[in-house]
């Protein structure tokens, strides 16, 4: 009779005993040391970015430029009423500009063939000139048209009804309507036409299919670059400088001709459109983030998380998990 083999390994070690986390020599292993890659060429270039944006500061520091009077000039009462009136004719002409460009894509995308054309011809003609000859235009209509006749509605002359600020207005915002219509066409054709079969088989009509499915998925589209439109349109109302309407450029400009501080002036400007772009600008991110749910997993985080998630990774202990 044959013994029976124990078929267990040799190294087995018997129950109850620990696996001792050795090497076939007996050695225990060396711990891994991992040496971090060194970026010499990311210091190199903020090195010289450093250099060169010290070298700027010290150069506009030396120039001739009165830096108090920069201060003094930036709360003026004058100034401030130009940035609100710089505020309001951007502020007005993007709702005109939205309004009339939501209008305009519906007829883009419209199947008749009138209605798309006529606003392809507006997209086109508006898009095609600068808003700087486009002001110009609206506030020499009067060499065009002297009165303003619409029969037993209304009739006066040009002179009077072309103001600096409807010529502000109409310039701009027409201008802005060719650029929304476009932005709201691409949100519009970004839904996918599943959505809106699937509405029109529920029996909803196309306007209501429109209000109720398509515009809120296209705003997830249409919302950034519109942000972008009304910061850009707060500096191009810089250009309504041509046609009189007194707005912050137009304000700080006239001081600036007067006291002989002409580069101190454009100074305070530009740190008054600075401001009003960066606030907007927050604004922006905030609104993109409210129509980025259900589109992202996770959305992105705001300032106070980013400073609150930097500060509690400081302070937490190094290797804590």
């Amino acid at each position: 009779m044959t013994d029976n083999l124990d078929k267990s390994p040799v190294d087995t070690p018997p129950p109850g005993h620990s696996v001792s986390k050795t090497s076939a020599s007996g050695f225990d292993p060396e711990a891994i040391k991992a040496i971090p890659v060194r970026h010499y060429g990311r210091w190199i270039s903020a090195v010289i970015v450093v250099a060169l944006l010290a070298a700027l500061a010290y150069a506009f520091s030396q120039g001739n430029i009165q830096w108090h009077t920069v201060g003094d000039q930036l709360f003026v009462s004058s100034v401030v009423k130009g940035a609100g009136r710089t505020l309001m004719i951007s502020v007005l002409s993007m709702i005109m500009g939205v309004v009339l460009g939501v209008l305009l894509a519906v007829m883009r995308l419209s199947k008749n063939p009138v209605t798309s054309t006529v606003a392809w011809l507006y997209i086109w003609f508006f898009r095609g000139t600068p808003v700087y000859v486009q002001l110009l235009l609206w506030f020499n209509l009067a060499l065009i048209f002297p009165i303003l006749n619409l029969g037993p509605i209304y009739k006066n002359e040009m002179t009077d009804v072309m103001t600096p600020f409807m010529s502000a207005l109409l310039g701009l915002g027409l201008n802005e309507a060719a650029y929304m219509a476009e932005i709201c066409r691409a949100g519009l054709l970004a839904v996918d036409e599943g959505q809106t079969e699937a509405a029109h088989a529920l029996g909803m009509s196309h306007a209501k299919t429109l209000r109720r499915i398509v515009i809120p998925q296209a705003m997830r589209v249409i919302v950034p670059p519109t942000g972008n439109e009304f910061i850009n349109m707060l500096k191009t109302s810089s250009l309504v400088y041509a046609v009189t309407y007194n707005e912050l450029l137009r304000s700080t400009s006239a001081i600036g001709s007067t006291s002989y501080a002409v580069m101190e002036m454009l100074f305070v400007a530009s740190i008054w459109y600075l401001a009003m772009t960066s606030v907007f600008s927050v604004f922006q991110y905030y609104l993109e983030r409210y129509y980025a749910r259900g589109s992202s997993r996770s959305l992105p985080p705001t300032v106070f998380q980013k400073i609150r998630a930097n500060l509690l990774a400081k302070g937490s202990p190094r290797g804590a998990v």
